[in-house]
């Protein structure tokens, strides 16, 4: 079977799974997730016989939202208390959190645990002190949490 045939195959096979599993995801939205691939996934090659195939990642609509929310749980780990906010664990647990109730798939978890850790480290190397500028960082990053969450919950939500 050809790539492209691969592709339309699992695009038909996820499409009816998803939309049978009472998410209420729409066709269109899973479709468009499918055409924002990158050109690369259509000239990738096949494994190698001698190696086992990596398990497939199923991605929910809202996978950006939930890497861009990992970023975000990074900076204010590693921002809140740095800033004298009496906050030393909150926002790994918040992370532990997300994982937990979210991720299913070993690879995504990993992915999303990788972007925390990149955000913490970055902030890390760039704040050794509280400043105005780290405050700031914090506030936004706080406020851009709870419109992610919100926007998410609100779109994606079975309740």
């Amino acid at each position: 079977m050809d790539r492209l045939a691969q592709v339309k195959d699992w695009m038909r096979i996820s499409a009816t799974s998803i939309w049978s599993s009472g998410r209420g995801i729409c066709l269109a939205v899973v479709l468009s997730s499918i055409a924002a691939l990158p050109p690369a996934f259509a000239q990738s090659t096949p494994a190698s016989p001698g190696k086992p195939a990596q398990p497939e990642l199923k991605e929910p609509p809202y996978e950006q939202q939930l890497i861009r929310l990992s970023e975000i749980l990074g900076a204010l780990h590693y921002l809140r208390p740095l800033c004298g906010h009496d906050e030393a664990d909150e926002w790994r647990q918040r992370m532990y959190s997300l994982l937990a109730v979210e991720v299913q798939n070993e690879l995504r978890r990993r992915r999303l645990v990788e972007r925390f850790n990149q955000s913490y480290r970055s902030f890390a190397s760039v704040y050794q002190t509280c400043t105005p500028a780290a405050t700031e960082a914090s506030r936004r990053f706080a406020g851009e949490g709870v419109s992610l969450t919100q926007e998410v919950t609100g779109k994606y939500s079975r309740d």
